[in-house]
């Protein structure tokens, strides 16, 4: 056992001795129930301290992957996975302080009044039965055939499932493995994070400019032979960036030509859907057999609708179809035909164009504000601003004093990062005042920890 570890072991951290367990573990190199060396036998045989070895088995021992038995030794398990989505609770104020914030900005939500109004389907669609048996098909035709008509390309499969996060928790599992070298944006999305640590990958960051993912970090994280990407085709959460079509069809080249291009699996997270001003850019235009792409309603047809498309490759599709039969089943038909009706509503399409530009122009007069006061922002499009500040604990008490809540920087952080706070300013609406509040965010950017401990 031991020179099977020593033999695959190319990190001697103890991120990269956990990984090395996790994929040995994945492949089948490993079983469950096999004992682990000592902590002491493979420090000796690596050339590192007992510290790392055991900080590689705590990893291991949080995601459920080995369990400790004290002198009786450590033996591989099943993974279970971490309990609390850490990076996800730290984003929005506890419910019991909120009451504190005049606005509070750290929520990621849409603007309820920007929202379309729902009665009008929900009457035309109260009283039918949609549901002869519990095997029925997950989609309503009506509805696929519309998802297909406006996919930005051609699945083998479609289904709908219960929002983003669950189109991202139910895909994930089928594509990531313990131990699996997975690429993100960095920053990204906290949940996304606690996900994949949950499943025990190793997150490698791309960071992003105003195209997209930087090609030169991309192609030095795809040479790792990682087994998916994810990312945010347009106004990602949190930097605001859309990918343009140049970038998608770069990146489509550079995973094509990765050591193990044929296995990697793109995943797309289009959370914001209609209300993003940017085309509905995918790689799966170029590597449709190898690209899987969400499509959230939550954020332009609202939150409790949560329904979200999902659908690429077939293999990936169905394997997350079929295992949601032994839970759900299905998301409700009754609210898919409310998204029918939705879909092929001229009121709803002109809420729609009027959220959007709306929510632009929003962002635009924000961003404007902080740029006169030299303050850096990113991206354009969304209803979420990431803002560069000087100290991020500082510039978050400072708005807090100001009856004004951000999301703290840090959960988005695949790796170390300049110091960013996340602010929806698409929430800055008519009742608002979005002046005097952009000059209050530009002020706490500009605070560092010294000048507050000055002020005292």
């Amino acid at each position: 056992m031991i020179e099977l570890i020593c033999q695959h072991v190319d990190d001697r951290s103890a991120r990269g001795i956990a990984a090395t367990i996790g994929r040995l573990v994945s492949t089948g190199e490993m079983s469950v129930g096999d004992r682990l060396p000592t902590v002491r036998q493979l420090s000796r045989r690596l050339g590192v301290s007992p510290t790392t070895v055991g900080e590689a088995w705590r990893t291991l021992a949080e995601i459920g992957a080995i369990e400790t038995l004290g002198r009786n030794g450590s033996y591989v398990r099943q993974p279970t996975g971490p309990g609390s989505p850490r990076r996800y609770r730290r984003l929005v104020a506890d419910p019991d302080d909120r009451g504190h914030f005049r606005i509070d900005l750290s929520t990621g939500t849409p603007d309820a009044a920007l929202l379309p109004v729902l009665g009008p389907a929900l009457a035309n669609v109260s009283g039918r039965s949609l549901t002869s048996t519990y095997l029925d098909h997950a989609v309503l035709p009506d509805l696929e055939k519309a998802l297909r008509d406006s996919w930005p390309f051609d699945p083998e499969e479609l289904t709908v499932v219960d929002g983003a996060l669950d189109a991202l928790d139910r895909i994930a599992q089928v594509v990531v493995r313990l131990g699996d070298r997975v690429v993100v944006e960095h920053p990204t999305f906290p949940p996304l994070l606690d996900l994949l640590d949950r499943l025990g990958a190793v997150v490698i960051g791309v960071p992003l400019d105003d195209e997209g993912m930087q090609l030169d970090e991309l192609e030095r994280a795809l040479a790792t032979s990682p087994t998916a990407l994810f990312l945010q085709p347009r106004a990602h959460n949190p930097t605001g960036v859309t990918m343009t079509s140049s970038r998608a069809q770069e990146i489509a080249r550079l995973v094509a030509a990765s050591p193990n291009g044929d296995q990697i699996v793109v995943v797309e997270d289009d959370h914001s859907g209609d209300i993003a001003i940017g085309e509905p850019v995918s790689i799966g235009r170029h590597l449709p057999r190898r690209t899987v792409h969400i499509r959230s309603f939550s954020k332009s047809h609202g939150p409790d609708l949560r329904l979200a498309a999902v659908a690429g490759t077939g293999e990936v599709i169905s394997a997350a179809s079929n295992r949601r039969m032994l839970g759900p089943g299905w998301s409700s038909r009754i609210l898919q035909a409310v998204l029918v009706e939705l879909l092929a509503d001229d009121t709803t399409l002109r809420a729609l164009e009027h959220a959007r530009h709306e929510y632009a122009e929003r962002r635009r007069r924000v961003v404007e504000i902080l740029s006169s006061s030299g303050v850096t922002t990113t991206g354009s499009d969304g209803i979420n601003l990431w803002v560069h500040v000087i100290d991020e604990r500082a510039a978050l008490v400072s708005l807090a004093a100001q009856g004004i809540g951000a999301a703290p920087g840090e959960p988005f952080m695949v790796d170390e990062h300049p110091p960013a706070m996340r602010l929806t300013v698409g929430l800055l609406g008519p009742s608002a005042d979005l002046d005097g509040t952009a000059e209050m965010i530009a002020s706490a950017a500009s605070t560092s920890g010294e000048s507050r401990r000055g002020q005292r």
